[in-house]
């Protein structure tokens, strides 16, 4: 496998361990902390820099936070895992988008064309796949 597929299927895997473990986090912390449960955002509120690059991922981090508590678990896991991916691949879109505007290193930009291709179709299909599979209830 190369490392672009490699380093896609790490990040699937570990974006379905957050998105499983979402509900239990948010049950536990206060909603001004929620959406980064558990998680040293230290850096990310700034302290470590506030350069553009750093306020266009956190914006994109904030977006895609944001869609995956947005969707209410319905139980169908074929449902809730679309649902709950659609916003997380567009976080990693806005993202790899970032990396084109700022990022240097020739192998992450191209990653970054790699990861806005393959998540764009995957979007794509998920978005189909929720039109013509209504929730189950």
């Amino acid at each position: 496998m190369t490392f672009p597929k490699t380093f896609l299927a790490g990040a699937v895997a570990f974006a379905v361990s957050i998105v499983v473990s979402m509900p239990a986090a948010f049950a536990q912390t206060p909603a001004s902390s929620a959406s980064m449960a558990g998680m040293d955002m230290s850096a990310a509120n700034g302290s470590q820099g506030d350069s553009a690059s750093t306020k266009e991922f956190q914006a994109a981090d904030h977006s895609m936070m944001s869609g995956m508590s947005g969707v209410e678990y319905t139980g169908d896991v074929d449902h809730d895992f679309v649902a709950h991916m659609i916003p997380h691949h567009q976080g990693a879109v806005a993202m790899a988008k970032v990396e084109l505007k700022y990022g240097k290193d020739a192998k992450l930009r191209a990653l970054a064309k790699e990861i806005i291709a393959s998540q764009d179709k995957e979007i794509a299909f998920m978005k189909r796949w929720l039109a013509t599979h209504p929730q189950k209830k």
